[in-house]
């Protein structure tokens, strides 16, 4: 039983000044906390007064995550009740600028386990000192050699977890006390992290080959095994390891890599609003990606599939997919191609002009794509000659501008709006209020990743499924059908952050229904519906007083 003190320094038990009168009594509390007993609403408005006070982003976020450290409740109940303000400050785009100087501001490690390369005696020890007796059913875990657009951040990158797990609780309602983050330093590129007498991780070059793939085969077993109802996500890895990890695991256990499958799933949600707004089938379609890295590979790998699942055999299905990179189209004869990018590279005999499509420009004229997505981070290549030509042989363009943050952006929704006066469907991987064009008011779609991935996870504990399966992956990008009204003018290809928390339940009961008709549930399930509502834990003080 915790006491005095020690209940207050407790984020997941600590109530402030909303500890009632016998609580404080039976904890120790008495003249501890000043005499009024505020209920969470209160200090809730209280703490939004002082939010709106910080001047800048960063500020912002630094202040929730001070009451993140002190007291989970509080901070899942503020974040309940302004989603849409808080997401671009809590993850997506400012936790870049927090990952950045992590090591530089640390004040606290936010219950999350830092495992070392240089110490995998270690790493059971380190996994029972996070979780700390806590039942743990999700682990976000990342390397952070791929920090969304920023790249190899290192020991830093643990906030990219700690970030991913707040949006688990407040899309999907994931008890915050089942959760832990974790990092894995192998180590880090970035010259001047090493050189950064104030980084806090490892400093040498990141370490490749057996010993790496030796330590995460050990932490997986060690996690199973001290956690044996886990869901395990695998966040932010570098493109020459992602795949690998995956491909390894996911007919083992219930994992999921979100570069890979999340954005995967959202891209194909927003292709599939998009072809709802045009009555089109995706089987007409012919897709581009700009950017063949972890997460473009993995787009096209799962549109591909559901394309498969749409009636195209292999071959037809590869014929429609394109896939451009820093040295241009790729084609089967470049020497440098990953195993994820060489089922799409296309053979030289098809273009007379294969040497000259060196670069994206050149790329479109020749395929005339109908889908351009963008997962480059490289600013400003989705440019007006690349959109007029879209324009120019399809009255419905789809282009997905998705890298971020948004100095990385392929290209703004107002210029996509304007280079084709009004006509593209736009999903982007930042967050735009609606734009007023020719007197038409558009709703911009972000393809976001916790549109997806919280559902996801909910549906896959909530069913106790063994393993995430491609058939579960397809529900889950299906599932957000319907809660765009396209007939709309300016209509979005995908719900608003606003509807969070509503489509997190519908994609997870998509997911969990999946499941149990694949039989993938260890336990009997009578009611999947039922068994969400069950394990959706609500931001409410607990009466600990009995």
């Amino acid at each position: 039983m915790k006491k005095s003190y020690e209940i207050l320094n407790d984020p997941f038990l600590n109530k402030g000044t909303a500890f009632s009168k016998e609580e404080r009594a039976k904890f120790g509390l008495n003249g501890l906390l000043p005499p009024y007993i505020q209920t969470i609403d209160e200090q809730a408005k209280q703490i939004y007064v002082q939010f709106e006070k910080k001047s800048s982003l960063l500020e912002k976020r630094h202040f929730l995550m001070e009451i993140f450290n002190t007291n989970r409740t509080l901070f899942y109940y503020l974040f309940s009740e302004h989603v849409v303000e808080f997401m671009p400050i809590v993850y997506d785009p400012v936790i870049a600028e927090s990952i950045e100087q992590y090591s530089e501001l640390f004040v606290n490690p936010q219950n999350a386990a830092f495992l070392s390369i240089n110490e995998p005696e270690n790493v059971e020890e380190t996994l029972k000192n996070a979780a700390d007796g806590r039942n743990i059913r999700l682990i976000v875990v990342t390397d952070a050699e791929g920090i969304l657009g920023i790249g190899d951040w290192g020991t830093n990158g643990v906030d990219i977890s700690i970030g991913k797990l707040m949006v688990y609780t407040a899309a999907a309602g994931i008890n915050p006390e089942s959760v832990l983050p974790v990092v894995l330093d192998v180590g880090t590129n970035r010259e001047t992290l090493l050189k950064d007498p104030f980084y806090l991780g490892n400093r040498h070059e990141r370490i490749r080959g057996d010993r790496y793939y030796d330590f995460i085969d050990k932490f997986v077993q060690i996690a199973e095994k001290l956690f044996p109802d886990l869901y395990l996500h695998w966040e932010d890895f570098g493109r020459s390891n992602a795949a690998n990890i995956l491909n390894k695991y996911k007919d083992k256990i219930a994992t999921f890599n979100d570069d890979i499958q999340g954005t995967g799933i959202i891209t194909l949600a927003a292709i599939l609003g998009a072809l709802n707004i045009t009555g089109e089938k995706l089987t007409d379609q012919k897709y581009m990606c700009f950017g063949a890295g972890t997460a473009g590979a993995g787009i096209a790998k799962r549109v591909y599939e559901e394309m498969i699942e749409n009636g195209l055999s292999e071959e037809e299905a590869y014929k429609r997919f394109y896939l451009v990179d820093r040295q241009g189209l790729l084609f089967d004869d470049m020497e440098d191609l990953t195993p994820e990018q060489r089922p799409f590279a296309r053979k030289r005999t098809e273009f007379p002009n294969s040497k000259e499509l060196t670069n994206l420009t050149a790329a479109v004229k020749a395929v005339k794509p109908t889908i351009l997505v963008g997962t480059s981070t490289v600013p400003g290549t989705f440019t007006k000659e690349i959109v007029e030509e879209m324009a120019s042989y399809i009255e419905r363009p789809m282009i997905f501008p998705l890298s971020n943050p948004t100095k990385l952006a392929e290209a703004t929704a107002q210029d996509l709006l304007k280079w084709t006066d009004g006509k593209a469907l736009i999903a982007t991987g930042i967050p735009y209020d609606p734009i007023k064009y020719n007197g038409a008011t558009y709703e911009i779609g972000q393809a976001n990743n916790a549109l997806i991935y919280p559902g996801l996870g909910l549906g896959v504990l909530a069913s106790g499924a063994k393993i995430l399966t491609d058939k579960m992956i397809s529900a889950a990008a299906h599932s957000l059908g319907g809660i765009v009204d396209v007939s709309k003018p300016g209509a979005a290809v995908l719900p608003p952050v606003a509807k969070l928390t509503e489509f997190s339940e519908t994609v997870a009961l998509a997911v969990g229904k999946c499941a149990l008709e694949e039989k993938q549930n260890r336990k009997p399930v009578d009611d999947i519906k039922q068994a969400i509502d069950n394990l959706k834990w609500k931001p409410e003080y607990a009466d600990l007083s009995f």
